[in-house]
């Protein structure tokens, strides 16, 4: 605590990373999705920064958060600012530190996450602290962190894998039959990328293309017992509380516990969601034509990733995912695609997209009052149930004050219904 240099808190004057501190400062970036994160930080790594993902978790950051963040604001910005806050309490280097946020520049308060670190940070006396925007959205210009079509390539080839490997390990780790065999395999896949990532490779178009060839033939040689009907369970909802095991309570690994086969739709999803919004932007409020081509070409790039993904899996057990230009269309009737606000009409269709794909247990990951999620989550649910009369959705809540037992408890009541539907299903089949 004697680290702490006091800063004015009337002061708007906020310290920049600046190009010279590349490589003497350690970037903390919080941790949302454990896979994708792993090789984000290689491919950072590589590109010559100095970075650490934070994996520190526990009631400490619930509390941290509290002191300075109001807990009417969005939970997962209470949760980031409790963790880096946390982290920074148990720091030696603190002169040699920058936080990394990420932002959408969207219409809903996650926009302000940014203002709303630098004021705890200022209030907890780690004002002098750098921060980074991660954002699409012009936040700020200033900053040493540098966008290079260089880093946007394997950025883009890491997203592909996390993405497929995610998918692999959800669609195994519920039917192995020996414990633990899906893990190691996942394990052993994030090295081999990291290894190849870290040493300059891994990102050309072959080499994603041989590397998720790979992936899908390993996983698909995984000792699994299918003989046996799970109840399936889609989870959606708001990104952060969607992926992030810190803001859902380890909503995957309970699920898993429960035997149940999880199933969440990948991060390309909520990427190409916020480029295609660019296009609606245009197409439908007549705004900037420009970003509408340049979100064209950036599709029809990623497009030929999800390509790869999809054919990595034609010869396997597992049924390929969907191309995403496919999946945004299942909204069509029940939300609009100018309803963008948070993940808007994303939520909407990915919830048709799991119960197509059998997935019709879904849960509603949400912060307690995200007005988007309430708005094209919760606002939706009974016109899709109108539609898919199997629906099977609960929404749930996370903020300070929610308890894990009574979300787990509403939770086991769904999963209880799904698997009387499957009794069901077994005796009408006899």
């Amino acid at each position: 605590m004697e680290n702490k240099k006091p800063v004015d808190p009337t002061s708007f004057d906020y310290p920049r990373f600046k190009e010279d501190m590349v490589k003497t400062h350690t970037i903390l970036i919080p941790n949302m999705l454990t896979i994708h994160m792993d090789l984000f930080e290689q491919v950072l790594l590589q590109q010559g920064y100095k970075v650490e993902i934070m994996h520190n978790e526990g009631p400490n950051v619930v509390t941290e958060g509290l002191k300075y963040v109001h807990n009417d604001t969005c939970y997962p910005a209470l949760l980031v600012i409790g963790q880096f806050i946390d982290n920074l309490n148990h720091r030696d280097d603190l002169d040699k530190v920058v936080l990394l946020i990420t932002q959408t520049g969207g219409g809903c308060r996650a926009s302000n996450y940014l203002h709303l670190l630098r004021k705890a940070l200022i209030q907890a006396g780690y004002g002098y602290i750098p921060v980074v925007s991660l954002n699409m959205s012009n936040l700020e210009k200033d900053s040493g962190f540098k966008y290079t079509p260089k880093l946007v390539f394997k950025l883009v080839a890491a997203l592909t894998y996390g993405d497929e490997l995610m998918y692999l390990r959800n669609k195994c780790q519920t039917y192995e039959i020996n414990k633990g065999d899906t893990k190691a395999l996942t394990d052993k896949w994030i090295k081999k990328l990291s290894d190849d990532l870290k040493n300059g490779h891994g990102t050309s178009y072959r080499d994603i293309k041989k590397n998720l060839n790979q992936m899908a033939i390993d996983f698909d040689n995984l000792e699994l017992d299918l003989s046996h009907k799970k109840p399936k369970v889609g989870i959606v909802g708001e990104i952060y509380i969607k992926y992030a095991a810190l803001g859902n309570n380890h909503l995957e690994d309970f699920l898993v516990s429960q035997d149940a086969e999880v199933m969440v739709p990948g991060l390309y999803g909520f990427m190409l969601y916020c480029f295609y919004n660019n296009i609606y932007d245009y197409e439908i409020y007549g705004k900037n034509k420009k970003m509408a081509r340049i979100s064209k070409l950036i599709l029809w790039y990623i497009k030929r990733r999800e390509t790869l993904m999809r054919k990595s899996m034609q010869n396997t057990k597992f049924t390929p995912m969907n191309y995403f230009s496919y999946t945004k269309d299942l909204s069509d009737g029940v939300l609009d695609h100018g309803t963008k606000m948070g993940e808007g009409w994303l939520l909407t269709a990915e919830m048709m997209e799991l119960i197509e794909e059998g997935y019709e247990n879904i849960i509603c990951a949400q912060p307690f009052g995200c007005l988007p999620n309430h708005i094209c989550g919760k606002g939706v649910m009974k016109k899709i149930k109108s539609i898919h009369k199997d629906a099977n959705i609960v929404a749930i809540d996370y903020d300070p004050s929610a308890t894990k037992v009574n979300q787990e408890n509403r939770i086991k009541l769904m999963l209880a219904i799904a698997k009387e539907r499957i009794k069901e299903d077994d005796k009408v089949e006899l």
